[in-house]
């Protein structure tokens, strides 16, 4: 995943404070026991010399509620004046953490990258549909601003949309049979309208997901209507309904378990690819001493480490990726296949460049 919003924070100087916590509230009582983390992670902080005034900004920044529901957390980078990068997290960090150093603490916050994922969903009915747009920046797909203005609500505008009977005996089938097919030119003319937007925002907004939900009727128009690249995408939701909210209860659940599972399918394909490049003695190196070669050459396009089997100098191999424009993705901990728990994938490779046969696998201690 490419991250040039965090590249200007690198470059700036330090020392940095670093915050990476838990902001959910999903109970009663998370509200006090984020007070009460946030108390420990503020004192440890202040010893190790972060200003007061900046330690209130960040306080009040933590302890206000978020505009988004469910779990999710917040990461926020700042130098002794000015407040870096604030970020409204996806999911929780891993670990929760108050850093002060020379350099900003990366680890927490690029654990989290599978999670920034671009999506848009699509609720149809046979007149229209809502679509809501969630970015890496905007982590509820239910709360805050959509992004998409004018484009939140789709009305087809051919307003025949019932079916019904005329009644009349056998001498008014044909009106019966006219009227249907009106019916369903009217649903079939509201679905390319919705399509014609979805095709538009696809191209301009480019969402990882693609996810639709609503009326099963209304749901296969609009696929029908779809170019065969983006019909081939649609990921379907079951149990949407226009104009209904979805941030709680079984759709919401829905939702989530589509994510997850495009997240999981995702991380497999990456380590694969990782995988096949080694096998094939492609464009890829593995361990730490291997990827700090490349690193130093300019030849990392992506970076990609084992979140729980990370090396001890994963914080320079992050921070020297993004500086140097590559992407960083983090895998699961059961992942396997990665020596010494971080590889990188190659922009181009020479006769010098560092060995990338796989060597010993995640975690252990010894390297062929």
């Amino acid at each position: 995943m490419k991250l040039p919003w965090l590249k200007p924070a690198l470059e700036a100087p330090g020392p940095f404070t670093s915050v990476h916590i838990d902001t959910t509230r999903t109970d009663p009582h998370a509200a006090g026991q984020l007070e009460a983390r946030w108390a420990r992670m503020r004192s440890d902080l202040s010893a190790d010399g972060a200003p007061a005034a900046l330690l209130d900004r960040i306080e009040e920044t933590v302890l206000s509620p978020s505009p988004i529901g469910g779990r999710h957390g917040r990461t926020l980078l700042a130098t002794d004046t000015e407040v870096l990068v604030d970020r409204v997290l996806p999911a929780p960090p891993l670990t929760e953490s108050a850093h002060r150093g020379e350099h900003p603490q990366l680890l927490p916050l690029l654990q989290l990258t599978p999670f920034a994922v671009s999506q848009l969903l699509i609720v149809v009915d046979r007149a229209g549909a809502d679509l809501h747009l969630r970015a890496p920046d905007n982590p509820s797909i239910a709360h805050g601003h959509n992004d998409l203005d004018a484009d939140a609500s789709v009305e087809g505008g051919h307003d025949v949309l019932h079916k019904a009977s005329l009644g009349g005996g056998t001498q008014h089938g044909w009106r019966a049979n006219n009227y249907e097919t009106r019916v369903e030119d009217s649903w079939e003319r509201n679905a390319d309208a919705v399509a014609g937007t979805v095709e538009r925002i696809l191209r301009e907004k480019s969402p990882d997901m693609l996810m639709l939900s609503g009326d099963v009727r209304a749901m296969g128009l609009l696929k029908d209507a779809l170019s065969p690249e983006s019909r081939a995408r649609v990921i379907d939701v079951p149990g949407g309904t226009r104009g209904v909210a979805f941030d709680r209860g079984p759709f919401r659940e829905e939702l989530t378990a589509a994510t997850e599972e495009f997240v999981a399918r995702r991380q497999q394909e990456l380590a694969e690819r990782f995988r096949e490049s080694q096998a094939r003695d492609g464009a890829s190196v593995g361990g730490a001493s291997e990827v700090a070669q490349a690193l130093t050459r300019g030849q990392v396009d992506e970076l990609v480490f084992v979140s729980a089997h990370a090396p001890d100098t994963i914080e320079d191999l992050l921070r020297r990726t993004l500086l140097t424009d590559g992407a960083v993705s983090a895998l699961p901990e059961d992942v396997d296949g990665i020596p010494e728990g971080v590889g990188a994938l190659l922009r181009w490779r020479d006769g010098t460049t560092p060995s990338n046969s796989i060597g010993s696998m995640t975690g252990d201690s010894q390297r062929e």
